[in-house]
């Protein structure tokens, strides 16, 4: 059966990270972008690493510029941007494609893990999330108009499982 554990991304810096350094955590996957409506939701996410961070939860972030070219700029200039602007400290990963034939092995693996409505499996916008147990199995999907803080009684339960 394949996991989270199975897949490698970039971190922001270009260094590979096997998702398996996570096993025994909860994870929280998120397609991010610097310039959409969902922006603002990077501060609820780091306030989510930090209240659940030494509980296991880890919030992984994954820019993509394929939704309304929200994320242009280089791996560099989203990092910045990102701690500048809402002090991210959780893991930002390599930009990335999330749907079509270049989507990183990773999403299509969440996506066929937790359709979307109607059974999609296509990611519909920035900051569509996935929660992902310590088993390494996908828990749930959320919609990007799902905010960080509505997922904390899901995080919580999966935290205690």
């Amino acid at each position: 059966m394949t996991t989270v554990y199975d897949f490698e991304a970039l971190s922001i810096d270009g260094k590979p990270v096997a998702l398996e350094t996570y096993r025994g955590k909860t994870l929280l996957i998120v397609n991010t972008a610097s310039a959409c409506g969902f922006t603002p939701q990077f501060a609820g996410l780091e306030q989510l690493h930090k209240k659940y961070g030494a509980q296991g939860l880890v919030v992984l972030g994954f820019p993509c510029n394929q939704f309304g070219a929200q994320d242009k700029g280089s791996n560099d200039d989203i990092a910045g941007f990102c701690q500048r602007n809402y002090g991210v400290t959780f893991p930002m990963m390599a930009k990335i494609e999330v749907n079509g034939a270049g989507a990183h092995p990773l999403y299509q693996w969440l996506s066929a893990e937790a359709p979307g409505l109607l059974g999609s499996k296509s990611i519909k916008w920035n900051f569509t999330k996935f929660l992902v147990g310590k088993d390494g199995a996908v828990r749930k999907r959320y919609a990007p108009t799902d905010t960080p803080e509505s997922l904390a009684k899901d995080i919580e339960a999966a935290l205690a499982s």
